[in-house]
């Protein structure tokens, strides 16, 4: 078979105003970005239309490292609807340059389930990244300016400041840093330190507002630390807002592009569900169902981040309610959470597989918890044993639901037309009765535990005594009543990555707070969860190459 990037460039890719017409979206309407994208107004988004359509969430079980494919799912689950006749629109996120260059490879689908142009879209793609990285790194720039200003000078205590700059790559090297060095024309002297792009609040900001006045006020809001008597220091406080909005006036406009058979594909905003959360844009996630009769979204890593997070922030926030759930689930993922080492993973192995399902039937019955019955999807590996998947057929039965086997990665929208048809009749035998985890009014441990008990199984939750102190201060604040997007490894229900499968009476830890006040959340941090990842022994940067004609390869 042949690799992504071979099958993305020998498509036939349409002209971006045939995908546009499809939707009657009026071409003076688009913002071309070449050829192949374009940006979108807001003014198409339609508060009665987007009532109307229906909206699925593609999620997973808990992953391996390589990931189990809900993109590429989501892809081809959009592609399967329109063979069979549904107006569908894929609603995703932008890929982060981080895992495009180390591990994970690029995030626009796979094999015959991909979103093109697949190496812009990858890559620089219209420029969304690059706008939230200087937004946020501009805000760092006026926040250690102010130290050492005479006449502006807010008392800003250097001890207390949260915010971090940020770049679009994984390098461990900034995660701890001293910045202001060099004599007091260089700046004051103090510790900082880079998060990734997608762990910006800015980032997350973006995702969540409505419109370009929410955007405004919302960057506002954001918290950098405190004086040195006590008191807040927001964004505003800088005067930083309109210019930080000045910088983000494009950015919040979604993006056009298409997937491999022609139909139209939305691409906004990158949060990483591990360390965000993890969704694509609520305005992106408007936009299509204002356009389409079905959209079909998807959440980062497992659904125990994703989905919790999707459901508690993204819908709790801004009134949107799924339609319907998609997990997906991989052979080699249960047999990874049945024991298998890495180089186990495309052995076939029953044992393996049945002792990996206790991990498959959680993800159901948290799914359950939010008043949703998901349709489970296979995503097809060549050297699944069908006595595997009769299996997974099997426990889906138990819970009264279906597992369809979706073979997008090879067939594209004709491997996945039985997942759409199934899909079709879910939504309509199993009405969605929707309800998140948690009341915003409830207090952070009361949400937290919350959490950590229904969703990750743990037998309790403990806070260390920075925790603690933190907590008194975000209720000082008044942010007690934001929802809750926790960090944590994705790799377990717990936050101890080593615990595969379906743990039980284990006790995660609250090392941490971190407060997004601008985007209206709180974070705590479990056990050792990075915000800056590190580029792994072999980074995928090293497979990645071009010749003379410009013609890329080795991007995955």
């Amino acid at each position: 078979m042949y690799s992504d990037i071979e099958i993305a460039q020998s498509a036939k890719i349409k002209h971006i105003k045939e995908i546009a017409a499809k939707l009657a979206i009026p071409e003076d309407d688009l913002e071309y970005y070449g050829k192949f994208k374009a940006k979108l107004p807001l003014s198409l988004i339609d508060s009665k239309k987007l009532k109307t359509a229906k909206l699925i969430l593609v999620t997973a079980v808990t992953p391996t490292p390589a990931g189990e494919g809900k993109t590429t799912v989501s892809v081809g689950l959009t592609d399967g609807m329109n063979a069979i006749g549904k107006k569908t629109i894929a609603v995703l996120r932008e890929p982060s340059l981080g895992p495009v260059f180390g591990m994970k490879g690029g995030a626009a689908g796979g094999g015959y389930s991909q979103v093109i142009p697949m190496e812009d879209i990858n890559l620089h793609f219209t420029g969304d990244f690059s706008a939230i990285e200087k937004a946020n790194n501009l805000l760092a720039a006026l926040i250690d300016n102010n130290l050492q200003s005479k006449t502006h000078n807010l008392n800003i205590d250097p001890r207390t400041i949260v915010w971090k700059r940020v770049m679009d790559m994984n390098d461990r090297a900034l995660r701890n840093i001293i910045i202001g060095l060099g004599g007091s024309a260089n700046g004051i002297p103090r510790q900082d330190g880079f998060n990734i792009t997608p762990a910006s609040e800015i980032m997350a900001i973006l995702c969540m507002a409505d419109d370009l006045k929410d955007l405004k006020e919302r960057l506002g809001n954001i918290y950098i630390g405190a004086t040195f008597t006590g008191e807040p220091v927001f964004a505003h406080d800088l005067k930083a807002t309109d210019a930080l909005t000045v910088l983000l006036k494009d950015a919040i406009k979604p993006n056009l592009v298409q997937t491999l058979e022609g139909n139209p594909a939305i691409l906004h905003g990158g949060p990483f569900a591990s360390i965000a959360q993890g969704t694509n844009s609520i305005i992106a996630t408007r936009m299509g169902l204002s356009l389409g009769d079905y959209v079909v979204t998807e959440a980062g890593f497992g659904a125990d981040l994703g989905a919790e997070k999707f459901f508690d922030i993204k819908c709790a926030v801004s009134g949107l309610e799924p339609d319907a759930v998609v997990l997906v689930v991989t052979i080699r993922a249960l047999r990874h959470h049945g024991g298998a080492l890495k180089a186990e993973y495309g052995t076939p192995s029953v044992e393996k597989v049945k002792a990996g399902l206790p991990n498959l039937a959680k993800h159901i019955e948290n799914m359950k918890v939010f008043g949703l019955n998901p349709l489970i999807a296979i995503n097809f590996f060549p050297g699944d044993a069908e006595e595997e998947i009769e299996l997974v057929k099997n426990l889906c039965d138990c819970y009264g639901t279906k597992a369809i086997v979706g073979k997008g990665f090879t067939e594209g929208g004709a491997g996945m037309v039985d997942l759409a048809n199934e899909l079709v009749k879910h939504i309509e035998k199993y009405p969605a009765a929707f309800q998140p985890l948690y009341r915003f009014e409830e207090t952070p441990e009361e949400k937290i535990i919350a959490i950590a008990t229904k969703i990750y199984g743990a037998a309790g939750v403990e806070f260390s005594a920075k925790a603690k102190s933190q907590l008194k201060q975000i209720n000082d604040f008044g942010f007690a009543n934001y929802p809750i997007c926790i960090a944590k490894t994705p790799k377990s229900f717990s936050d101890d990555e080593s615990k595969r499968g379906r743990p039980e009476g284990f006790v995660i830890t609250v090392r941490e707070f971190e407060i997004a006040s601008g985007a209206g959340f709180i974070i705590p941090i479990l056990g050792e969860t990075m915000r800056m990842p590190g580029l792994p022994a072999v980074p995928n940067a090293e497979n990645i190459k071009i010749d003379h004609n410009g013609v890329v390869s080795g991007l995955s």
